[in-house]
């Protein structure tokens, strides 16, 4: 029976995936796996039997992903699950940025009670006058799941897209219209766009990335869209573009209390990924990581070991090792098989960073002795029998 522990509540169709040989507990200090959306993991006590964690989401920043590999423990999460949602938000911020529409609604409700309101209302009506977003031009930067879904539903709006990905996946490439003009420099986007919008992870080399220097070479009157990170933009920087009429509009689902006082700001409350249909994916996704890994051994969308596949075990045993991307390993495994007289059938071994993967697929069931010898070789963090 393996052990689970909901840190936050998980969609029931995540749930429901979960076999009989599941059960879910109250303390985490006995859990195999712990499913967790919002809830930050950074001040946690980690099992001993901590096995994996599962966010039911991308963003990772709630949990300690070096301490969890330090420990074995494997760090999942649900790329694309939630992308259809937050690509709807982008495009009713977008259309929020164009057209004044929020303030359209709030000057309506300020005059409701007049008995003339209608007569109000095609008089005041000029006031909250916008564009239109048809053949104007915006600038998607990054196209991963949710970059490629804006980049294509903005084309279909009649907008004439230009996307930048350097590092852009060959799934993307295949699911990306031929009409996106695929750019090779930022600069390109600043100078030519009408609307920005931004899709990357936030990493050291990400953060700030839209500052001083950016604001200066994009067009006079830009429309910043940031349904990704709010640490991507610089905002003493954004606050003086906003003042000089360079950025007209600046739309972000991560308000805080600078943000949220600033003019010309449209802030909306983190509700890109909030919808039912966004959180019923993520948690099937994570579900069925988190199965595949106990079950099997295998790793699909970590974010601090390698992603690792052997498909389900057919053979008499498999074993999984979790240790450090150090030289001599692979020798070192294969030689304590060798040593038990247990012969190899398969095996794979991936690296990520300073940390790797091994698994290996055996002719004859696992003993404890060879569980002990290869936990006894030096940087071996964990290691687990699937068989």
């Amino acid at each position: 029976m393996y052990n689970i522990k909901c840190l936050n509540p998980i969609s029931p169709l995540g749930m429901e995936l979960f076999s009989d040989n599941y059960q879910v507990i109250d303390d985490a200090a006995c859990a195999n796996a712990i499913l967790v959306r919002s809830a930050s993991m950074h001040d946690m006590e980690l099992g001993e039997n901590l096995d994996a964690i599962a966010r039911a989401g991308a963003g990772v920043n709630n949990i300690p992903l070096e301490k969890c590999a330090e420990k074995g423990i494997v760090v999942f999460n649900t790329p694309g699950a939630n992308a259809n949602g937050v690509k709807e938000a982008v495009l009713a911020g977008l259309l929020m940025s164009a057209r004044d529409f929020i303030g359209g609604v709030n000057w309506v409700q300020s005059v409701r009670e007049d008995p003339d309101v209608a007569k109000l209302v095609e008089k005041g009506k000029k006031k909250f006058a916008g564009t239109e977003i048809k053949d104007k031009k915006i600038g998607v930067i990054g196209l991963g799941a949710i970059g490629v879904l804006v980049a294509n539903a903005c084309n279909r709006l009649g907008m004439e897209v230009y996307g930048y990905d350097p590092f852009i996946s060959v799934q993307a490439a295949w699911n990306l219209s031929r009409d996106i003009r695929h750019i090779n420099n930022l600069d390109d986007i600043y100078a030519k766009c009408d609307y920005i919008t931004v899709h990357v992870p936030l990493l050291p080399s990400t953060e700030k990335m839209l500052n001083a220097q950016a604001f200066e070479k994009m067009k006079e009157g830009v429309v910043i869209l940031n349904f990704a990170r709010d640490l991507l933009v610089d905002e003493d920087a954004l606050s003086g573009a906003i003042a000089s009429g360079k950025v007209r509009k600046y739309v972000t689902d991560f308000p805080n209390a600078r943000t949220a006082n600033m003019e010309n700001v449209i802030a909306i409350p983190h509700l890109g990924a909030s919808t039912e249909e966004s959180e019923d994916n993520c948690a099937m996704m994570a579900v069925r990581e988190l199965r595949d890994f106990i079950e099997n051994g295998n790793i699909t969308h970590s974010v601090n070991y390698p992603d690792c596949s052997m498909g389900v075990c057919s053979c008499a045993g498999r074993i999984a090792v979790n240790h450090r991307n150090i030289p001599n390993m692979i020798a070192q495994l294969t030689s304590v098989c060798a040593a038990d007289g247990v012969n190899i059938t398969d095996m794979i071994n991936k690296s990520k960073g300073d940390w790797a993967y091994t698994m290996l697929d055996l002719a004859a069931p696992v003993t404890p002795k060879m569980v002990e010898d290869i936990r006894r070789i030096d940087g071996i963090v964990k290691v687990r029998v699937i068989k």
